[in-house]
C-alpha cells in the first residue's frame, strides 16, 4: 500500500507547480525543499519536506 497524503500537501504541492513550473526538479529533493521553503510559509519542517516529496511524485507521474 502507498501512502496517503493529505488534500492540503496535495494542494500546495500542485499551486507551486503551476505558479512556478521551471523551479522544480524532477529527481533534487533538496532543491525542491528549498523551493518550498522560498515560496512558501511552511513552517513545520515535516509539512515542507511532505509537500517536496509530494512534488517529486506529482513531476514523475507527468501532470
Amino acid at each position: 500500500m502507498g501512502n496517503i497524503r493529505p488534500t492540503y500537501i496535495k494542494r500546495v504541492a500542485i499551486e507551486l507547480i503551476a505558479k512556478y513550473p521551471d523551479e522544480f526538479k524532477l529527481d533534487d529533493y533538496q532543491h525542491n525543499k528549498k523551493m518550498v521553503e522560498k515560496y512558501t510559509n511552511v513552517e513545520s519542517n515535516m509539512m515542507r519536506n511532505r509537500i517536496a516529496g509530494y512534488i517529486i511524485r506529482y513531476l514523475n507521474r507527468g501532470n
